[in-house]
């Protein structure tokens, strides 16, 4: 009997504890590309390049993905199913000559929606880029918040890669 009062302190101390976790989390990583602001947005906007250097992405050789919508225009799209990276779609919504703004839906593991937003400003002589790549979202309660520091960590470090990709792939076309 024991037991059962110890396990059901140990679950009330976690929803306790997942209750007063944030309740969304932000990441943002930046980069200097030797390209125009133009170039560099033209490619990030074109999704048909999204798997080439995003790691999320990589990190499943075997989900598939379906491409729709007119590259850099609103509701050009990137839908996703995989063993690994779940269910989900990246939907351009608006984009001007700075910025690109992304809806991101995950579907499984679990739902949850997000903003995907990049910045791409003149750097330097002109000829170079800093972009800006920014993530929010909510956490849900319990499981994600629970992950959230976790959430953090992996995706601060999936953006430093794949900006460090995406810098290669530009610079190199």
């Amino acid at each position: 009997m024991i037991f059962i009062y110890i396990l059901a302190a140990l679950i009330g101390a976690l929803l306790i504890g997942a209750y007063l976790m944030p309740k969304s989390y932000n990441v943002e990583k930046s980069i200097i590309i030797n390209k125009s602001p133009a170039a560099v947005r033209n490619f990030v906007a074109d999704l048909n390049h999204y798997s080439q250097w995003n790691p999320w992405q990589q990190s499943d050789p075997t989900a598939t993905h379906t491409i729709t919508g007119q590259a850099g225009t609103p509701q050009h799209k990137y839908a996703w199913e995989g063993k690994k990276v779940g269910t989900g779609s990246l939907t351009l919504i608006s984009s001007d000559d700075k910025h690109i703004h992304f809806d991101l839906e995950f579907v499984k593991p679990w739902k949850s929606k997000a903003k995907d937003n990049w910045l791409f400003e003149a750097w330097g002589d002109g000829n170079e880029t800093k972009v800006t790549w920014q993530n929010s979202g909510e956490l849900p309660w319990p499981m994600a918040r629970l992950m959230g520091p976790m959430i953090n960590k992996n995706l601060n470090h999936q953006f430093g890669v794949g900006l460090e990709n995406l810098k290669k792939m530009v610079e190199s076309h």
